[in-house]
């Protein structure tokens, strides 16, 4: 774990300068972070949402990424994101394994960022949001921090990563059921999207 903290910090340092580098950087609610576990949900369009999200949150955490297991295959790529400490997860099937991955992290006071939407998409609203997320936060009680992330990000132009206040969902006598997370899965999008600078917040 140490090793794993040590070598995302080396990345931090490296993303960090990238980033400045070719966007106006911005972030807005990094105060609202606190210490302890959570999941981190934003809306997802571009590849480089991860080193936006990671440089918000800042290098005080070690953010733990779950990515798609085709990355993660890759040469070279997929050993070094293992390194860092994100973990794979295979969008074909419920992925038991990712998501006891995911759950064990949150246990032992990690941060876990899932982008709920499964895929990039270039406009709001064009896929359904999964429940995955939601499910995993409700099940280890951990709150949940909506972020949003431009989904237009040319380069040298203007990035503001707004991140929102934390939530949980409100407790409720009974096993829940789909539809339940469904409608959750919603609310958790609606709030990343209220989000956008200029929108309600």
């Amino acid at each position: 774990m140490n090793r794993e903290r040590a070598a995302y910090q080396r990345f931090f340092t490296f993303v960090s300068f990238f980033i400045h580098l070719f966007w106006r950087f911005k972030v807005t609610g990094a105060e609202r972070v606190q210490n302890g576990s959570a999941m981190v949900c934003a809306n997802h369009s571009s590849w480089t949402d991860p080193f936006f999200i990671a440089i918000a949150f800042g290098k005080k955490f070690h953010l733990r990424f779950m990515g798609k297991a085709e990355l993660f295959r890759m040469p070279v790529i997929g050993w070094y994101l293992k390194r860092i400490g994100m973990f794979p997860v295979d969008r074909s099937r419920q992925d038991v394994t990712a998501i006891r991955t995911a759950m064990k992290l949150i246990q032992t006071g990690e941060k876990v960022v899932i982008f709920p939407e499964g895929t990039r998409v270039a406009v709001d609203d064009a896929v359904a949001a999964k429940s995955g997320a939601v499910k995993i936060a409700d099940h280890m009680k951990a709150p949940l921090y909506p972020v949003y992330v431009p989904r237009k990000k040319p380069l040298f132009s203007r990035v503001e990563v707004v991140i929102g206040d934390p939530f949980t969902f409100e407790r409720t006598e009974g096993r829940r059921k789909n539809t339940d997370y469904e409608r959750m899965a919603d609310e958790l999008m609606a709030r990343i999207r209220a989000l956008t600078p200029g929108g309600a917040s």
